[in-house]
């Protein structure tokens, strides 16, 4: 009988232009809550005295999200792949470390949105019998995302057993 799985930190860093991706990403989400409040800040002279404390709150957070979230996120995310399961660690806050044997996988997808277009990522979604969903494994370079579909394609093809 084969040893069973364990969990273990996955040994492959994601691509360091990840981090440009996830900054840029947040950098749009600061503008998005941080643009109004500017605006609101010229239009609506009665409410500066509470617009400009909270103005600048939001923008000393939103820097420090811009600065920490994606270097964090870089250390953390991890993958591997073996002849016998993936292994994932993902989060920055909330980190989650996951392994799915090749016999549960039942699809694999790729996702490459307009941002990781831009900076050649993609992202790999492992679909699995379970119900903690699919693994994600986001921020890849191209390239290796491809190699890895491939390769997961044939691994779980040649895997007995019904992903169930």
């Amino acid at each position: 009988m084969s040893e069973p799985l364990r969990l273990r930190p996955p040994r492959h860093r994601v691509s360091p232009r990840a981090i440009i991706w996830w900054t840029t990403q947040a950098a749009l989400e600061v503008a998005a809550v941080l643009v109004p409040l500017v605006i609101g800040l010229f239009a609506w002279v009665d409410a500066r005295p509470w617009l400009i404390p909270g103005t600048v709150g939001v923008a000393v957070i939103g820097l420090s999200y811009l600065l920490v979230m994606p270097r964090w996120r870089f250390r953390v995310h991890r993958w591997e792949t073996t002849d016998d399961a993936v292994y994932t660690s993902a989060g920055w806050i909330s980190q989650q470390w996951r392994v799915a044997p090749m016999s549960r996988i039942q699809t694999v997808d790729t996702e490459r949105g307009p941002l990781q277009q831009l900076f050649g990522l993609a992202t790999v979604t492992v679909t699995t019998a379970s119900a903690a969903g699919a693994l994600r494994l986001a921020g890849l370079d191209r390239e290796v995302a491809d190699d890895l579909v491939e390769q997961l394609t044939a691994t779980t093809q040649a895997t007995p057993g019904d992903a169930t």
